[in-house]
């Protein structure tokens, strides 16, 4: 066969290109918002939105209910374009039409099909064009100020509907009200109705410019439209439209700023934020805000694959949660009977400290936001810790989940708690930790928020079973109270957990009785093992052991254990990692269990089958699961973390809309985790120990890097190189920290913060006499 030597020198050169155009990209770039979008969740999707954007404005195909909602990516049409999805909050929604005015007939009647076909979704951009009306739409936004973008076809009647009486997501808007500014701005308010979860109904403000004037303010109320010229509609179902009949309208610019505390405010946002209408300017800053955040983690090597699903993790980790605080500081308080419109800690200018913030439970971030963000992101530590100091100053209690100004008792205990504890022994202290650690001891005992089950707003409450906790060790099974997950078996593992965790900022901060009192608590896990089915068994009222009792469950809900089972929670001991070994028999017993777990679990790619969480054996979909690989590196095997989290990885490593997450992305947790097993750091204890330390694992990046924030660490950047990194070869074989020889499968957070580099050299096969000398502290304590 004669080879043609010019045609293998162009594919050269274009094999060259390529690999360059790669290599070039940004971190910015590496993102994909589709990831996982077959089944969204309404806070889950999110394209034009800052990091912790109060706005987050993106296309919605479904919006009745809070599962499979926003953005579905095999839905066909789009009902609605929001600017708010978080946890337990929706609103203001928009949609440009043309033709006939159907705004009062409702979202049924006025969506629009669309396809992905020219779709681009970016952080901070969204570009898509709607087929029933020939419309192109273009998102983008500030942190409190969604811009638009339309793009009308020629000689049509065109109408921008403002749907404020629509049903959002978690539940029916109560009341709207909207009125006419000018003919080129107007502004409004809607009261989304309260949920089980948000126990008070929640106001949004909004006000909304245009760079052309609207001909016509077209209003309506329950379906009907109104007759006559007014210049402001209210009530229940409301909404209105704004007309334009002038061909300079073909293209039309939008600003729709927001305020959870009144109009004003939302205009103050609005003027502080975008004074001017260049929207390709608004989308390049976005963009560049967002490659900042992102870049101060850096990777080299990987497949392309494994660095989309990097940057698009690390994406979620800084998007879920909410500031709902306003530019100058002021935010609503619903902490009490009314609302009270209050301020944040202002610097000597008058600026903001930090920004006042809304979030799901920190529920599970001890392995995994609380880790990352106390690595990469430390000034966020402060500003969540800020928020909930204001929170126990307006209200009485540390909230464990605040939506909307509320407390919400999102599902149990008080994790609260570790995230305190890391980011006060990491050195991360700027809020007023005397206030903080009153707080953390209150929740810790009856009256609490561990005294609430989850969502029971009622004050007493019971349904936590403290009052049990502390007169016997541990909760039982069949508490009548309101709220849900009252599971006992759960609740004992997390608190045992929770009170080892308030006694390392016990004795950080020199409270020795405290110290000694939250660590002889932390030991109550022991009072569920039960000796005959060796794991931790639920306990009835009487003390006896529950019947019937299974590993895993085909239900949905296993007796005794909040989203999870006992294979899983059995392990769920990070405090003393000594002390359940020895209850297993030794670490020979523990790893033959813990390994045979994840080959069971394997077969069912590490989640529970069909989302149940307590028909697995190992369940990475689900926060109480999430350190179990990580736990090898305890019992003396940790060449089998190093096997096992690979394996995680990988199975969780898809980047189409099919798949990334196999289940619950619950706002950056799972993000935040995903980006920790690629690093191949972690911290089983959550960062909490007085003095914080990493265990290792293997990465699957030839170098990554993470630049280190100066104000609260030493060091310039941490570096984690690897050789002979491959999908082959999961094994550390040896290990370098600073040039040292590193024997240990884990080192102390200092030497992190002081900057340096760890050297691993990988290999096929297991080398099971490194990392074994000198386990992790494990923090043994006597009976």
């Amino acid at each position: 066969m004669k080879v043609n030597p010019l045609k293998y020198f162009i594919l050269f050169v274009c094999v060259s290109l390529l690999s360059n155009i790669k290599a070039q990209e940004k971190p910015v770039d590496l993102v994909n918002p589709f990831v996982d979008t077959h089944n969204s969740r309404w806070f889950y999707f999110n394209s034009a939105s800052r990091p912790f954007g109060m706005v987050n404005l993106s296309p919605d195909t479904d919006t009745d209910k809070t599962w499979s909602s926003g953005y579905l990516y095999d839905s066909d049409s789009i009902r609605c374009f929001s600017h708010i999805h978080a946890w337990q909050l929706a609103g203001v929604a928009v949609m440009p039409t043309t033709g006939d005015f159907k705004g009062h007939l409702g979202m049924d009647e006025y969506q629009s099909a669309f396809s992905h076909d020219g779709e681009i979704a970016k952080p901070g951009y969204h570009k898509v064009h709607l087929k029933d009306y020939d419309t192109q739409v273009e998102l983008t936004s500030t942190t409190r100020v969604g811009f638009h973008r339309y793009k009308f076809p020629e000689n049509s009647q065109k109408s921008i509907i403002f749907d404020t009486g629509a049903r959002l997501a978690h539940g029916p808007t109560t009341f709207s009200k909207v009125w006419k500014v000018s003919d080129t701005e107007i502004a409004g308010v809607q009261v989304l109705s309260k949920t089980g979860r948000r126990p008070k109904d929640t106001p949004i403000y909004f006000i909304a410019q245009l760079n052309v004037p609207y001909d016509s303010f077209k209003g309506w109320e329950n379906a009907a439209l109104l007759e006559g010229e007014t210049d402001t509609i209210q009530g229940v179902n409301a909404g209105v439209g704004l007309l334009f009949e002038n061909d300079e309208a073909e293209e039309v610019l939008m600003k729709v700023a927001i305020s959870y505390v009144s109009v004003e405010q939302a205009r103050k946002n609005l003027e502080a934020e975008i004074d001017h209408w260049n929207f390709d300017q608004i989308v390049n800053e976005s963009l560049d805000t967002w490659n900042d955040w992102l870049s101060r983690i850096e990777i080299k090597g990987g497949t392309h694959k494994q660095q989309v699903k990097f940057y698009t993790d690390l994406w979620h980790a800084l998007l879920g949660r909410r500031i709902i605080s306003d530019f100058d500081g002021k935010y609503t308080d619903m902490t009490g009977e009314s609302p009270v419109t209050r301020t944040v800690r202002l610097d000597k200018d008058g600026k903001p400290l930090f920004p006042h913030y809304n979030f799901d439970a920190w529920w599970g971030s001890h392995w995994s936001l609380n880790i990352l963000w106390s690595m990469a992101y430390p000034e966020l530590m402060d500003g969540f810790c800020n928020t909930m100091v204001d929170m126990y100053d307006n209200g009485g209690l540390i909230p464990r989940g605040p939506s909307g100004g509320n407390y919400t008792f999102v599902m149990i205990g008080d994790p609260s708690v570790s995230f305190f504890a890391t980011a006060y022994n990491k050195g991360i202290r700027n809020y007023d930790i005397e206030k903080a650690y009153e707080g953390l001891r209150k929740n810790a005992f009856v009256g609490g928020s561990r005294d609430h089950a989850g969502y029971e707003h009622n004050f007493p409450a019971f349904g936590g079973g403290m009052q049990y906790y502390i007169d016997q060790g541990w909760v039982p099974e069949g508490i009548k109270a309101k709220g849900g997950h009252k599971d006992g078996a759960s609740m004992t593992m997390e608190y045992a957990y929770q009170d080892w965790c308030l006694a390392q900022l016990s004795k950080a901060l020199g409270q020795e009785d405290d110290y000694a009192l939250f660590m002889k608590r932390s030991l109550n896990y022991k009072n569920l093992w039960n000796p005959e089915t060796k794991m931790i068994h639920p306990r009835e009222m009487d003390g006896s052991w529950i019947k019937d009792f299974k590993p895993v469950s085909e239900s949905f809900n296993s007796r005794g254990f909040c989203e999870s089972n006992s294979a899983i929670y059995t392990h769920y001991v990070p405090q003393d990692m000594s002390g359940l070994i020895e209850l297993f028999g030794g670490k020979d017993v523990y790893n033959a269990f813990l390994d045979s777990s994840f080959v069971k679990g394997e077969k069912l790619h590490f989640v529970g089958a069909n989302k149940n969480h307590a028909a697995s054996w190992i369940d990475y979909g689900n926060q109480p699961g999430t350190g179990m690989g990580n736990l090898f590196n305890y019992s003396g095997a940790p060449w089998l973390s190093q096997k096992w989290m690979r394996k995680v990885k990988e199975t969780y490593g898809d980047i189409t809309p099919y798949g990334g997450y196999h289940g619950d992305e619950d706002q950056g947790q799972m993000g935040a985790l995903g980006v920790l097993m690629a690093m191949g750091l972690f911290e089983l204890d959550g960062g909490a120990s007085v003095k914080p330390y990493y265990e290792i694992t293997s990465p699957i990046f030839d170098e990554l890097t993470i630049y280190l924030n100066n104000d609260y660490y030493p060091g310039d950047k941490f570096v984690i190189k690897t050789a002979n990194n491959s999908a082959d070869n999961d094994y550390i074989q040896s290990a370098k920290l600073n040039n040292a020889n590193l024997d240990n499968c884990w080192f102390y957070h200092d030497d992190f913060a002081n900057g340096g580099v760890l050297e691993l050299k990988l290999g096929k096969e297991p080398n099971k006499e490194w990392g074994i000398k000198v386990p992790p502290p494990s923090f043994k304590q006597k009976d």
